[in-house]
């Protein structure tokens, strides 16, 4: 997502880790035919931290298959998160391929930009099974797995911290405030916020109609009510020992020396790696106090997913392209110079992947995650939420006024 490529690890290591891949890599669905003399025009859109990854990926895809046309691949940095959006904008002239997150499914399958993906056994039988469910709509796979890593979890420094320090919150946040330093957690975005209230019982999904939401955050009934959770979050909001950063300034906390732990993803695990070094550390995240309970974090699951723009003009050379991009190798390379996870099984299982701090915390994570399925509605109502919270609610309205609120926004039609 948001990391800069670091070659952190020896060439040698990467070589061998790439060796004898493609044989196990799915097949095309179909051998496109056009003449040599033809020309192949591709628009590919990438997160912008990825475009020297994917412009490898891209000349190797070329050499491959010169001669069989003339290519004219163009690539443009496009944020995962927000591909759907642009899409939408023009899409009969947008992207031929493109990286996005696996929640815009079901709005890219619905806006007609895609097409079922043709020999689809083939991919779900080399993906882990998680991964081609989150590519999938009524089990009707639409887009190719690529990584199985957009989740989150805990960093945190280990000359601060021990083992069981990082199984509390509270603790956490504690060590921080006595050493005059920070733990983040990104409260503008839902998308965070959600592991404080997913364990709780208190709900949040999507309807059947696939784009209304369903929510009881603000919920007065149950060992843990609605309150309790705002009240945990107003109490945390003033700790000297908390900060609600965003991804950026969580990095430059972690660079500066001002934080020490905090909720993020492997999108930053070399930065903060290459930063911290031998005190570089990730695990699951912690609970923390909610109504006098300890609540284990609960996050979103996430995966990235490579679709082919159905109004493709050059849409068998476009399958072709993502299928190259998304296969076993490619995968391997992805978490070698970007520290991603595969979502290919084959590269998920490789000890190299096996062995990264920051996937094994994720595996460990996954117990208490789920995968994400929301509604557009979500997202402004739990950031003005949460503002209002951090802000030390100046409009003097009761935390079950403000989840009123949020829910009723959350859950508009």
């Amino acid at each position: 997502m948001r990391i800069k490529m670091n070659l952190w690890l020896p060439a040698l290591l990467l070589a061998v880790f790439l060796s004898g891949c493609q044989k196990n890599s799915p097949k095309p669905s179909k051998d496109p035919s056009p003449s040599a003399s033809d020309t192949v025009n591709l628009t590919v859109w990438g997160a912008a931290e990825d475009e020297e990854l994917l412009r490898q990926i891209m000349d190797e895809f070329q050499n491959q298959y010169r001669g069989q046309a003339n290519f004219v691949i163009n690539y443009q940095p496009q944020s995962e998160s927000h591909c759907t959006d642009a899409l939408m904008e023009d899409l009969e002239n947008g992207a031929d391929v493109f990286a996005f997150a696996d929640d815009q499914l079901n709005t890219l399958v619905a806006a007609g930009a895609l097409e079922p993906v043709e020999n689809a056994d083939l991919f779900r039988q080399s993906n882990i099974p998680e991964a081609v469910q989150a590519a999938c709509v009524n089990d009707t796979l639409y887009a190719l797995p690529l990584t199985a890593d957009n989740g989150y979890f805990l960093y945190y420094n280990k000359s601060y911290f021990s083992e069981e320090d990082i199984q509390s919150w509270d603790q956490m946040l504690e060590i921080a405030a006595e050493h005059g330093k920070k733990v983040s957690m990104e409260w503008s975005s839902g998308w965070y916020v959600y592991a404080l209230f997913g364990g709780t019982g208190l709900t949040l999904g999507l309807n059947n109609d696939g784009i209304t939401n369903y929510c009881t955050w603000n919920s007065t009934e149950g060992k843990i009510k609605g309150t309790d959770v705002a009240q945990a979050m107003t109490d945390m909001a003033k700790h000297p020992g908390f900060v609600s950063i965003d991804d950026a300034g969580f990095m430059e906390g972690v660079k500066n020396g001002t934080i020490i732990a905090g909720i993020n993803g492997v999108w930053n695990a070399v930065a903060i790696k290459d930063t911290w070094g031998q005190n570089f550390a990730a695990a699951k995240l912690p609970s923390y106090t909610c109504a006098g309970q300890q609540v284990q974090m609960t996050s979103f699951s996430g995966y990235k997913l490579i679709g082919v723009n159905a109004y493709s003009k050059h849409r068998e050379w476009a399958a072709k392209l993502a299928e190259w991009i998304a296969n076993e190798e490619n995968q391997k390379l992805r978490f070698m110079l970007r520290g991603q996870g595969p979502a290919n099984k084959n590269a998920a299982a490789s000890n190299e992947v096996q062995s990264s701090p920051a996937i094994a915390a994720l595996l460990e994570q996954s117990e208490f995650s789920c995968l994400q399925r929301i509604g557009g509605n979500f997202w402004e109502p739990v950031a003005e939420f949460t503002e209002n919270i951090l802000a030390g609610n100046p409009s003097g309205e009761s935390l079950q006024e403000q989840l009123d609120l949020m829910v009723e926004g959350i859950i508009a039609p």
